[in-house]
């Protein structure tokens, strides 16, 4: 599992764009279940789906959704829960480039959140 650089890169700029939700939800709650995953990859290539999520597995082939891990939004924000969510289990497993930039991005969100 590695650090997906062009997800990172993606949420910053959803940021920086006021496409965020400062939730203070579980992300269960709005975290994309398979049935909008799938209407999502209706309408895109698996590279935009890619780009929601921050880890990257590369034995999984490149044309799957096993192949992403760690999502943070709903294909239309950045969600704070999100973040939180994918930060806690990264570190869970071990994966502290991705702890690393979820936190980041966290901070990132809250503090244009704050303005």
């Amino acid at each position: 599992m590695q650090l997906n650089n062009d997800a990172v890169k993606f949420a910053k700029q959803l940021i920086q764009d006021g496409k965020l939700k400062n939730d203070q939800g579980h992300w269960g709650q709005h975290n994309p279940d398979s049935s909008a995953e799938n209407k999502f990859l209706e309408k895109h290539e698996i590279t935009e789906y890619g780009q929601w999520h921050l880890g990257i597995d590369k034995s999984k082939g490149e044309d799957t959704k096993g192949r992403y891990h760690f999502p943070y939004g709903d294909f239309k924000t950045v969600h704070r829960d999100g973040l939180i969510a994918a930060k806690e289990r990264a570190a869970q497993q071990g994966y502290s480039d991705i702890e690393k930039a979820a936190d980041e991005l966290l901070q990132a969100l809250e503090k244009k959140a704050a303005k």
